[in-house]
């Protein structure tokens, strides 16, 4: 199987956080979405795997009229797919817009609340307020969406660990299917972190973040949700299908300016690739599709396979195989590595940072607050 990602570039206004590549271009949509359909003609098959999962992401996906959506639909072909997913904006996508899309065969909505707290939605240039969010989900819901998931930032500036418990309840009161939830990153050259720059505002503290992130994975364990990647948790039943994709290296097709796609390559199936298109509209549009100039490409290394194997199956709760490290780093000729490898994750073990359970490694609670170190030291150098 493979999954298949369409970008969807255009913001109203751009969030202070934000670092995606975005614009608001708006009289450039329709030209835009033409492009996009030839690039998924185009593109849909390259991985010569069936489509199974459709991700359309921004930007602002729900800026597009429902028009496109059955347009960019139509090009792919639905059926039989595991899940389709579409992200919406709070305030853009009223009920008659949302069942226009259930309609159309969106299956699952990723819906980017951030906050419930009106002040923090104000602080992070959101647009939307918090009634907004919660008519969506009810509009959602009463259009026949069972697969809702909600997005939610925790270490705002001045964010209080009591605003963090409310807004946590007022999701699961809501009953929604899915949360993603991540750390506030202070990400180089955005507004927030010009503002942070200027002293006008201040982070919070790592101790502070830290519990906020120790509460919500209590919390929403407590209410049956599984922790089953570093940010996400799911009721049973309902993770993710296109992001698990992601972490467990299943091929995946990127349109659309910006994107990024990892599939093997045609004339040699033992390579992979990673290969992004031009994060810049105008370099996007002006691309000649037919001549195969849109993409970047990167050949992967069997290093970098065995590295990625490692960075992203420690996210998730299924870890990492030992035996698959063994395994891995023979087949690459870099077997001299396992000891040390093992020494690291004994050592970590005894410092309950990480644990084995039936020779699968995972991160315990003490352990994800520094997974990126420890994710570093077992992976090997080119």
């Amino acid at each position: 199987m493979a999954g298949l990602y369409i970008h969807i570039p255009f913001c109203k206004t751009r969030c202070l956080y934000c670092d995606f590549f975005s614009t608001t271009q708006f009289e450039r949509i329709d030209a835009y979405v033409d492009k996009l359909i030839e690039e998924i003609h185009l593109r849909k098959n390259s991985t010569h795997q069936a489509i199974q999962t459709i991700y359309i992401g921004g930007g602002t996906p729900s800026l597009l009229p429902p028009t496109h959506i059955e347009r960019i639909l139509q090009s792919i072909g639905i059926a039989n797919m595991q899940e389709i997913t579409m992200e919406i904006n709070p305030g853009d996508a009223n009920k008659t817009y949302l069942q226009a899309l259930h309609h159309l065969g969106i299956q699952r909505l990723s819906i980017g609340i951030q906050s419930f707290q009106d002040e923090l939605l104000k602080t992070i240039g959101r647009r939307h307020n918090a009634q907004q969010a919660i008519q969506t989900i009810h509009s959602a819901q009463e259009v026949g969406f069972k697969n809702i998931s909600i997005d939610l930032i925790y270490a705002l500036p001045t964010q209080t660990m009591e605003q963090w418990k409310a807004d946590i309840e007022i999701a699961l009161q809501l009953g929604i299917q899915h949360i993603s939830s991540y750390g506030l990153m202070y990400e180089e050259g955005t507004p927030l972190t010009h503002l942070l720059e200027q002293g006008a505002i201040e982070p919070i503290d790592e101790d502070t973040e830290n519990e906020m992130y120790d509460y919500l994975c209590c919390r929403l364990q407590q209410a049956g949700f599984e922790h089953y990647e570093v940010s996400n948790f799911a009721l049973p039943g309902y993770k993710a299908i296109h992001n698990s994709n992601y972490w467990n290296g299943t091929p995946y097709i990127g349109i659309g300016a910006g994107a990024h796609s990892y599939y093997k390559r045609i004339d040699d199936d033992t390579q992979y690739i990673r290969s992004s298109n031009p994060d810049d509209l105008d370099a996007y549009m002006a691309c000649n599709l037919q001549q195969d100039t849109l993409t970047e490409i990167e050949t992967l290394t069997p290093i970098d396979r065995y590295n990625e194997y490692i960075m992203l199956a420690l996210r998730t709760n299924q870890g990492v195989a030992i035996e698959h490290i063994a395994q891995q780093l023979s087949q690459i000729g870099q077997a001299h590595h396992y000891p040390s490898i093992v020494n690291h994750i004994h050592t970590y073990i005894e410092k309950n940072l990480l644990t084995n359970t039936n020779n699968h490694i995972t991160a315990t609670q003490k352990g994800l607050h520094v997974l990126n170190q420890i994710i570093e030291t077992l992976m090997i150098d080119k």
